[in-house]
């Protein structure tokens, strides 16, 4: 049958959009279905506050009555403010949220959303970002034998040769590292961490519950401010910040989410979350009719297999120093002990982390961290 490819406009056009996900994944072993209502909210102008400086058009293809596959196509204009050399900048749009059942349908996918790009003036299309640089950037390229662990997606192998049969090359890479937690770190980082412990000016604490605002806007500053020089960084805005401490705060650990002062001052931070995609994986993406007990028992006996390190970041008078490592080291080591003796963890995750990101790439390798995963995004010129 011929593809059809259609903007979705209604109520079943948006439910077809959201469940082809479900239906093309289901016989992989290693997806994770996300919770529908997550993803409802993600899609929706009023409740993501990503639509306040974004235009989103998403794209459904159709054989005949049956959804084959689906794309977004979307523009964040505090993107096109960023300087070019640092991934965005004037004329990038972007594409996300890509699955197909087969190359045909992803030729047609994405000739719709480069066609929709074009319309709207872009000179360059950047992929795949679902929807913004926080949500889940990048194409699964390594790593299919194993399931995703919290805020991370997984693909269909597939996928990569099929985008770049239509033109798209690579344009970064981001990396996730498997970390071994329970036999401890070499003895140069332990020697690092005492060292550290010693020092009256540094003081590493874990997030005040109890203020937890403050606690949380301080962070945010943070990450804002730690990572405005890297690749890909766009700006958390205001209503951002708002909506993403909410999102974060059922899944805070306090005793594995730290702050550092240095003499007195927020210095840096670090966030380790449970790897709840451990309940979500049998899920079918609904928290009904039990499931939602058997995440809520999960959060509530504080027990997890796998954390992951999803954020980190470091003032920048501290950014290029030997602080800014002993630090990190410091927080790693804090988390690594009490995730293990405290909540029983047996495995975690650090990332992503981009592939020239020097700093935090020899910070993995020192703590004998092994890329597991690779997250490859594409541009191309329209």
């Amino acid at each position: 049958m011929k593809i059809a490819v259609r903007p979705v406009a209604g109520k079943a056009d948006f439910k077809a959009f959201v469940d082809s996900a479900y239906q093309l994944n289901a016989n992989d072993p290693h997806w994770v279905p996300p919770l529908r209502s997550d993803v409802a909210e993600l899609l929706t102008p009023g409740k993501n506050p990503f639509y306040e400086h974004a235009t989103v058009q998403l794209f459904v293809a159709w054989r005949g009555e049956q959804p084959v596959g689906r794309i977004s196509a979307h523009i964040d204009h505090l993107a096109l403010e960023q300087p070019p050399e640092q991934g965005m900048g004037p004329g990038t749009g972007n594409w996300g949220l890509f699955e197909a059942a087969d190359e045909d349908v992803a030729a047609a996918l994405m000739q719709a959303a480069e066609q929709w790009l074009r319309k709207q003036g872009m000179t360059r299309a950047l992929g795949p970002l679902s929807l913004s640089i926080w949500d889940e950037p990048g194409l699964l390229t390594k790593g299919h034998d194993h399931s995703p662990m919290i805020m991370m997606g997984h693909h269909n192998p597939a996928y990569q040769q099929w985008i770049e049969a239509l033109g798209h090359q690579e344009a970064k890479k981001l990396h996730t590292f498997i970390v071994p937690v329970k036999g401890g770190f070499p003895p140069i980082i332990d020697r690092i961490v005492k060292s550290g412990m010693k020092n009256g000016r540094i003081v590493i604490r874990p997030i005040d519950m109890s203020r937890y605002e403050e606690e949380a806007a301080t962070i945010l500053s943070l990450l804002n401010e730690a990572w405005s020089a890297n690749w890909g960084f766009v700006p958390l805005t205001d209503s951002e910040v708002q909506y993403v401490k909410k999102k974060l705060k059922p899944a805070i650990i306090p005793e594995v989410n730290l702050i550092a002062e240095y003499d007195g001052e927020p210095a840096a931070f670090m966030l380790a979350l449970p790897d709840i995609n451990e309940v979500l994986k049998t899920s079918g993406g609904s928290l009904l009719p039990f499931n939602w007990a058997k995440l809520l028992y999960g959060l509530w006996k504080k027990h997890w297999s796998g954390y992951r390190v999803p954020l980190m970041g470091v003032a920048q008078k501290h950014q290029n120093s030997r602080l800014a490592s002993q630090l990190a080291f410091m927080m790693i080591e804090t988390i690594r002990e009490r995730g293990v003796n405290n909540y029983g963890a047996d495995r975690a995750e650090v990332g992503w982390i981009l592939e020239d990101n020097q700093g935090m790439n020899a910070i993995a390798d020192a703590i004998n961290g092994e890329i597991n995963r690779t997250y490859s995004i594409f541009e191309k010129a329209l």
